[in-house]
C-alpha cells in the first residue's frame, strides 16, 4: 500500500497505515565491495513474498554510512521500483547535517518513496532543542509523511530520556511515526504512554511484554534489522490485528527463542556486530543478503558460525523457510496445472 501525500496542514497517525513487521533492511555488497543491484532486487522481491508490512532502506542496517550519495539514491529508486503499491517504502536519510538530509529526502520524494526516517546527526551528540531544530527543518523539506528515528547505540543522544521532547517532535506538522529503539525498554514504554495517541510507534513489542503493550496501551509494530525473523513476526503482528491472543503468544515465543539468542537487550550482536552477523546468518540460510562493506567485517570464525548456524535450526527458522518455500512451490505447480502447462 502505498502513502497518500497532504498538501498543506499538519499530518498525524492517522494518515498513514503503517503498523505490524517491517524489515530494516541491509545493502548487499559484492565481494569486491561494490553496490550489487541483482541481489538487491532479490532481496526485495523476497521481502514482498513474506507478506512483510512495510520496508525500511538505507537506515542503520543498510550501512548508509558507508554508501556514497549516488548509491544511496540508487537504493532508494530500486527499492520504489520493486515495492511501490505493494508494500510502504520508508527511505533513511539520516546524515551529518540538515542540509544533508534534505537532500535525500527530497530525491526520495522524487523517486516515490512513502515517508522518509532520520535519526538526530550522528557524533555531534545534539542537546533537545538541536535535535527540535533539526527535525523540525528536516520533516518539513518535502511533503512526506516523516518517522522520527530515536537510535542511542548508533548517535549516542537518547531522545527519550529528554522529558517532554518525543511529545514536542510528535507536535511537528510532517511527524507520524518515531521508531524508538532505545536499549530501556521502559523509556520506549514512555513514549507509546506520551504520543502513540497522535503518531505511530515502532519500537521493541516482539516478546510476550511486548504484546501485552500492543494489546492493551498502544504501539503499531517492529522495524526489525535484517527481517530475518519474518516467518514469526509477519503471522504475530496479524494475530495482534486479530485480537488472538493466544496465536500471537505462540509466534512471540518462536520470534523470541531467534532473536534473543542473536541480539542482546542493547541491540548488540552475541557473535559480532549485528549487521556482520546478520548476513552471516543470511548467507546460510540462502537469502540474498551480500557481504558486509568496511569498516565493517565478515566473520569468519568457524565456531562463532557454528554458533549462528545452531540458533538458527534450533529456533524452528531453517525448517519455517523450508515449508514456506515448499508451500511457495506448490502454489505454483497447482497454477500451472490450471494453466494445463
Amino acid at each position: 500500500m502505498t502513502t497518500t501525500l497532504i498538501s498543506g496542514g499538519s499530518m498525524d497517525r492517522d494518515d498513514v497505515t503503517w503498523h505490524g513487521y517491517w524489515p530494516a533492511a541491509p545493502t548487499p555488497f559484492t565481494s569486491e565491495g561494490g553496490l550489487d543491484e541483482d541481489a538487491w532486487r532479490a532481496l526485495l522481491r523476497l521481502y514482498a513474498a513474506q507478506g512483510v508490512h512495510g520496508v525500511l532502506v538505507n537506515g542503520s542496517t543498510g550501512e548508509w554510512f558507508s554508501q556514497s550519495a549516488a548509491e544511496r539514491r540508487r537504493v532508494a529508486e530500486i527499492a520504489v521500483s520493486e515495492l511501490s503499491g505493494r508494500v510502504p517504502v520508508i527511505v533513511g536519510v539520516t546524515a551529518y547535517t540538515a542540509e544533508e538530509a534534505i537532500g535525500f529526502a527530497r530525491h526520495a520524494a522524487e523517486a516515490g518513496a512513502d515517508g522518509v526516517l532520520a535519526t538526530p546527526p550522528p557524533y555531534v551528540h545534539p542537546g533537545p532543542e538541536d535535535i527540535l531544530a533539526f527535525y523540525r527543518q528536516v520533516s518539513s523539506a518535502t511533503e512526506l509523511p516523516f518517522m522520527v528515528y530515536n537510535w542511542p547505540r548508533g548517535v549516542a543522544v537518547d531522545i527519550s530520556a529528554h522529558a517532554g521532547l518525543m511529545s514536542r517532535l510528535a507536535d511537528l506538522d510532517n511527524v507520524v511515526a518515531i521508531k524508538d529503539s532505545t536499549g530501556d525498554w521502559l523509556r520506549m514504554l514512555g513514549t507509546v504512554e506520551e504520543v502513540s495517541d497522535r503518531v505511530r510507534v515502532f519500537g521493541s513489542f516482539l516478546h510476550r511484554r511486548g504484546l501485552a503493550v500492543l494489546l492493551e496501551l498502544g504501539g503499531d509494530g517492529n522495524i526489525d534489522g535484517g527481517g530475518m525473523g519474518a516467518p514469526f513476526a509477519v503471522p504475530y503482528y496479524e494475530a495482534v490485528a486479530a485480537g488472538d491472543r493466544e496465536a500471537a503468544r505462540g509466534w512471540v515465543d518462536r520470534y523470541a527463542g531467534l532473536s534473543s539468542r542473536l541480539i542482546n537487550p542493547d541491540y548488540s550482536g552475541v557473535y559480532g556486530a549485528p549487521i556482520a552477523q546478520l548476513k552471516a546468518a543470511m548467507a546460510m540460510l540462502g537469502q540474498p543478503g551480500g557481504h558486509v562493506r568496511p569498516p565493517l567485517l565478515p566473520i569468519t570464525d568457524p565456531k562463532r558460525l557454528d554458533a549462528i548456524g545452531a540458533v538458527l535450526k534450533e529456533s524452528g527458522l531453517v525448517e519455517a523457510l523450508s515449508r514456506d518455500a515448499r508451500d511457495a512451490g506448490d502454489a505454483v505447480d497447482a497454477a500451472l496445472g490450471r494453466a494445463g502447462r
